[in-house]
């Protein structure tokens, strides 16, 4: 039987599990922040547009690494626990950091650079697939039952974290250097930043406390993905529950820093700014809808999300088309990212009461990175490539397609919270 942790124990390994998966995600968008400055240092021909599409498909690339990282990652903190998973995860993504931060551009070793540069996403990819597999895992079976929505929100929160610091070093670098001196070298030092902080989570990571679900885990020698395919109506689920929120997640984040300059007339400045704040108030909003599902369930909350995402994206994203100031994007974005938090805040914990102990990390992240390598990965690639070709209107009507196709699976689900297999661990 598994016993309580001490609170000071739980919430100084929540914190040093979160501290980490925000510096995962530093890491990881850091990329998709400074892709305005660096994107011609390694794609040099061509237009604004076609030097963003080939830096968008290097960061779609990166994505084909998460299944193997959600499968080998799992697999691993099935066996050896989740600590071990998450250390190794931040350690991946910092030495991926470190490879972007030095590689020298086009101009200097020809093809080389963007060869590089897809080595160390596809190793960041693999860095993360491990990382949402883990740490949806570990913060699941970390919390008491009464708050595992709260404490599984965190996921998320820390998650828009990393993209909120990774925009607001591009802040600070933009009032400090010039354009000029950002496109030549000043898109290197979020890198750097990146896998200097990779070094110090390691040694949080190190007095982090195992879960006591993994630790009084039955013992079970069978094949993983032999095993894992006994479960196969919930790993259908979780692509399923993944496949509208991930591409939500990426249109109304990564995608709409760029959005904003690209297609709304705004700043490289204004657009940062916008999506700074807009990701901070959507920070806040993680934990608030987690504690909200402790009370009332999952499920409303997944089917609110499938509702407005299907019937309000398309609205939202024609008229941030022609937003004429800061302040109104700001409030379209934020409508956005409101509807988004519904699927966020309680996705890990969705998937969590999917599996059982022993194979609930694999189950987590293979069937959700194959998900997002397949849509949310690929999301920005498509709006760019749907614009270059004349159609951008009709990625507006991909994203509420997608979030329709999830309503469906929520509105025949039962509420995950009332047949949970943590009660069983």
């Amino acid at each position: 039987m598994a016993t309580e942790p001490t609170r000071f124990a739980r919430l100084r390994s929540i914190f040093s599990g979160s501290a980490g998966n925000l510096v995962e995600y530093f890491d990881w968008y850091v990329y998709s922040s400074f892709a305005l400055y660096f994107a011609k240092v390694f794609f040099p021909k061509g237009d604004t547009t076609a030097q963003l599409l080939s830096a968008a498909a290097v960061f779609a690339v990166g994505f084909l690494m998460r299944p193997l990282g959600g499968w080998l990652m799992g697999v691993y903190a099935d066996a050896h626990g989740r600590k071990s998973a998450l250390l190794a995860s931040v350690l991946a993504m910092g030495a991926g950091s470190a490879v972007i931060a030095v590689t020298p551009g086009y101009a200097s070793i020809g093809v080389w650079a963007p060869v590089l540069l897809v080595a160390a996403r596809l190793l960041q990819g693999l860095s993360l697939g491990g990382e949402y597999a883990s740490s949806a895992t570990y913060l699941s079976e970390l919390a008491p039952k009464a708050s595992r929505g709260f404490y599984s929100s965190f996921l998320y929160a820390t998650l828009s974290m990393g993209q909120v610091l990774a925009l607001l070093v591009l802040v600070v670098l933009q009032q400090l250097l010039t354009p000029a001196a950002l496109e030549s070298w000043g898109w290197r030092v979020p890198f750097a930043i990146g896998a200097l902080l990779s070094l110090s989570v390691v040694l949080l990571r190190l007095r982090m406390t195992e879960t006591q679900a993994f630790l009084d885990r039955p013992q079970d020698n069978k094949p993983p993905l032999a095993e894992l395919a006994k479960h196969w109506r919930a790993c259908l689920t979780v692509v399923a529950l993944t496949m509208g929120g991930t591409v939500s997640f990426y249109a109304f984040t990564t995608y709409m820093q760029k959005f904003l300059v690209n297609t709304s007339g705004l700043s490289k400045t204004s657009a940062t700014g916008v999506m700074a704040i807009a990701l901070v108030l959507f920070m806040a909003l993680q934990p608030l809808f987690g504690a909200l599902s402790d009370r009332i369930g999952r499920r409303p909350l997944l089917i609110a999300f499938g509702f407005l995402g299907a019937t309000a994206t398309v609205p939202l994203f024609t008229r941030l088309a022609v937003v004429q100031t800061p302040g109104a994007a700001l409030a379209l974005v934020l409508a956005g990212l409101a509807i988004t938090s519904l699927y966020t805040s309680v996705n890990a914990i969705v998937k969590a009461e999917l599996f059982p102990v022993h194979i609930r990390a694999l189950g987590v992240g293979l069937p959700y990175a194959l998900t997002v390598s397949l849509f949310g990965g690929t999301a920005e690639y498509v709006a760019l490539a749907l614009k270059d070709a004349g159609h951008e209107s009709a990625f507006y009507y991909y994203v509420a397609a997608c979030a329709a196709v999830s309503l469906l699976v929520f509105s025949i689900l039962p509420d995950s919270k009332a047949i949970s297999r943590l009660d069983n661990d």
